[in-house]
């Protein structure tokens, strides 16, 4: 079987790598490395589809130096002993290592010394963020790159150089085509080749139109894994923009998960917003959530847009508070850091004492809730981003006046 186009087009010199000027050119980093002849320990991360592989390949063949290729998910114990053997008999190999971030305890236990004495030189990649998702003894040992998404320029030089090296022959393809293509790729060269190629071998003339690409491929590429950074990071920009009241980027974050056809993330998120970030401006919000949410679930994909998109307008676009959120985490870090007390004798269980609201005037007796130590505490704040909140503030400050005067009768 022949080679995946992106396969037969891999670089084999930095030289030939696309993009990542900040770290490949003239006195760039890993440049600097292959002209000194010198190579260390490294993780190389960022989106799928830019390079990582490529320049971890390009590095060694540059260096002329020999290596094996692991991959952390798929290959066992055995594998990267084997690894190790050869090199004790070549005094050192560089090992690149895919999926570093998937790497169990017992295989970073069998690699970590062999990092620590030079035997192993490591070029890991991931699509995760170093910081939270590799092993620290790992990360300590390894300089860290991060790889930045290919712009459509660089696409766009890519699917030309497939052209000029006419390994699909006699391809016909216009520039529009080509622009359509990288503008699809989301960033992602090995996609941008894949749909190159199977529109190649799907035209019977290899003859690539626009209108003919929209016909086998109608859905842009966009980083959404569930088991990766992208999803959390399209998660928060869909929070941070209807935090924002940005009602336009709240809407592309939520078109982007309703492609991924990722509703239970949508309903979890959206329940959180409404109380975090919304809250008491607008609490008349999670009943229509949750209205939107059961509306959803019911219709399902694709009519579960339309209350989404109207819900997720509608919180974009209502006032704002957290004032919730910083009074309960006030109450939580008092409870944490021991300011707690027990509580007023009159309250406890079955006590004599206790006065019912309900037995008085307006529901209301002045009578200590708040332990001794901290009765005078103030965890609610409340901000005046509404008319509800507003009011709320009015019968707090009246609630407060009335326990204050109990203190001074």
């Amino acid at each position: 079987m022949d080679k995946p186009l992106a396969i037969e087009l891999r670089p084999n010199s930095l030289t030939e790598c696309l993009g990542q000027k900040h770290l490949i050119g003239k006195n760039k980093v890993l440049s600097n490395l292959v002209e000194a002849k010198k190579l260390f320990s490294m993780i190389l991360y960022g989106k799928p589809g830019i390079g990582k592989t490529s320049i971890a390949i390009s590095l060694v063949k540059d260096l002329g130096v020999r290596y094996r290729m692991l991959n952390a998910t798929i290959n066992d114990k055995h594998d990267f002993q084997v690894v190790f053997e050869e090199a004790k008999v070549y005094d050192g190999i560089v090992l690149i290592l895919d999926e570093i971030h998937r790497l169990n305890k017992d295989k970073q236990d069998l690699l970590l010394p062999q990092i620590e004495s030079g035997l192993i030189t490591l070029i890991g990649m991931t699509t995760s963020n170093p910081f939270h998702s590799i092993n620290p003894a790992i990360r300590s040992r390894c300089h860290l790159f991060e790889l930045k998404p290919l712009s459509e320029d660089d696409i766009k030089e890519g699917i030309n150089k497939a052209i000029k090296k006419d390994v699909l022959k006699d391809i016909k393809i216009d520039k529009e085509s080509i622009n359509y293509i990288a503008n699809v790729s989301g960033s992602d060269l090995r996609y941008a080749y894949n749909l190159l190629e199977l529109a190649y071998y799907s035209s019977s003339t290899h003859e690539i139109t626009q209108d003919f690409l929209k016909s086998i491929d109608n859905k842009h590429n966009f980083f959404h894994d569930k088991n990766e950074d992208g999803y959390y990071d399209v998660l928060s920009a869909f929070q941070k923009s209807i935090r924002g009241s940005d009602v336009n980027a709240s809407l592309h974050y939520l078109g982007r998960m309703l492609k991924a056809e990722d509703l239970d993330s949508i309903f979890r998120r959206l329940t959180v917003i409404c109380y975090e970030d919304i809250g008491l401006a607008n609490p008349s919000m999670g009943p229509k959530v949750m209205a939107a949410i059961n509306a959803a679930e019911r219709v399902g994909l694709p009519e579960a847009i339309i209350p989404l998109s109207d819900v997720v307008i509608e919180l974009a676009l209502s006032p704002k508070s957290n004032s919730g959120v910083l009074a309960i985490n006030k109450a939580l870090d008092d409870i944490e850091t021991g300011r707690c007390g027990n509580p007023p004798n009159h309250i406890k269980t079955n006590s004599k004492d206790y006065k019912y609201p309900h037995d008085y005037p307006n529901a209301f007796v002045k009578q200590q809730y708040l332990p001794d130590n901290i009765k005078n505490k103030k965890y609610y704040i409340p901000k005046e981003t509404s008319n509800y909140e507003r009011t709320l503030k009015q019968v707090d400050e009246k609630l407060e006046k009335l326990f204050k005067d109990k203190d001074s009768d």
